[in-house]
């Protein structure tokens, strides 16, 4: 079917689908008209050139950005390691490969920065395209290692970030803007996992204290709304601890986004496991096998791969949920935004920086819909 045959068939079949068809094309035509007419000629973009370091870090100390780009090297490395080991035979590689050196090349002239922060800049380009190399060559020998190696990684980026152990400390009401946003959301679905898989396999059990437990948790956090659980989480988790413990505020963040994400991530797996047939469990214990074995083995690698477009649409909207961590004290990209909306020259400027927040947001968003997509291909090319 042309292309022509199909405008005609889906809308141009009679005259008021012709009619929609021209009526919506004049609103869209007005609307994107008045946006780029807003954008060209009243909008003042200053105010995200000048703030734009307090967008990505906030008040780090101006003197350790070094640390912060080496956080960002090991995460573009091992992230372009990972795309091309996982996707690397679906012809990812090479668009994504172009697609960076673009990116990276637009922004080493477009960006308003100094000499060393463009050298740092084209050093992780560099490091994104050995990565990507990397993965694409050794995929076999790298697969077994990689989930280790982003373990790893976790303790170096918070012993940069934090200081300690023969680095100057940096206290975490410096970490701010985009980068708090990362790693809140980073630690709070890697953590959140492992406890929802955990509350979804208990809420199945057979043994009556787990899975009412497991049932009394699930409903009483999803019945409650977040911001509630993070106020919960910063004025009462100190009360239930020893006096001589006491939980930094962004741990208490977190402790409050893994609570109330775990419950949620557990209904989204239990919905995969009760699509695994019965006569598969059975089976699996006719061979000999354990429950442990039957559950590592069978079930669960069943249960994740049917229920993950749910489990990234959860980890979509956690990323998004780090907003509300600016209303108890923590100033995240949304927090630090308010903050530049406060300064006298920038009064007012409310649609150029929340639209540009906005776009940060989709993005990252847009990234973890694409790689859930590739994934659920990948996985249903090698049934």
């Amino acid at each position: 079917m042309t292309k022509l045959t199909w405008l005609r068939k889906n809308l141009f079949s009679s005259w008021y689908n012709s009619l929609l068809t021209v009526v919506c094309l004049l609103v869209l035509f007005w609307m994107v008209w008045g946006l780029l007419n807003w954008a060209i000629t009243q909008a003042q973009w200053t105010v995200i050139w000048v703030n734009l370091r307090l967008f990505l870090v906030g008040r780090f100390p101006q003197t350790l950005y070094w640390r912060v780009w080496i956080v960002v090297a090991i995460a573009s490395t091992f992230s372009a390691i990972t795309v091309s080991v996982f996707f690397g035979k679906q012809q990812l590689t090479k668009p994504l490969v172009v697609g960076y050196a673009l990116i990276s090349g637009f922004l080493l002239v477009i960006l308003p920065w100094d000499l060393t922060s463009r050298l740092w800049l084209l050093l992780i380009a560099v490091l994104l395209l050995a990565g990507f190399w990397l993965g694409s060559r050794f995929d076999q020998i790298i697969a077994p290692w990689l989930s280790l190696a982003w373990l790893l990684s976790f303790p170096v980026i918070l012993w940069l970030l934090g200081g300690g152990f023969g680095l100057q400390a940096v206290s975490t009401n410096l970490w701010n803007g985009l980068l708090l946003t990362l790693l809140m959301a980073s630690v709070s679905i890697v953590l959140s996992f492992p406890i929802g898989v955990l509350l979804a396999l208990g809420r199945t059990s057979y043994l009556p204290v787990v899975r009412w437990f497991c049932i009394f948790y699930i409903e009483i956090v999803r019945g409650l709304p977040l911001i509630g659980i993070l106020f919960l989480a910063q004025v009462m988790l100190p009360l239930f601890l020893p006096t001589e413990l006491r939980l930094d505020r962004l741990l208490r963040g977190v402790a409050g986004l893994v609570l109330f994400s775990a419950a949620y991530m557990a209904e989204n797996l239990r919905g995969g496991l009760q699509a695994i047939p019965r006569g598969q469990v059975e089976a699996a214990k006719a061979l000999g096998l354990n429950t442990p074995l039957v559950v590592i083995l069978i079930i669960l690698p069943q249960a994740l791969r049917a229920v993950i477009p749910a489990i990234v649409g959860q980890f979509i909207g956690l990323f998004k949920d780090t907003s509300l961590l600016s209303l108890v004290g923590l100033v995240e990209l949304t927090g630090i935004s308010r903050s530049i909306l406060a300064q006298p020259q920038f009064l007012g400027r409310y649609a150029e920086v929340y639209l540009f927040i906005g776009l940060i947001y989709w993005i990252f968003c847009y990234l973890m819909s694409l790689a859930s997509r590739r994934l659920e291909r990948q996985l249903n090319i090698s049934q």
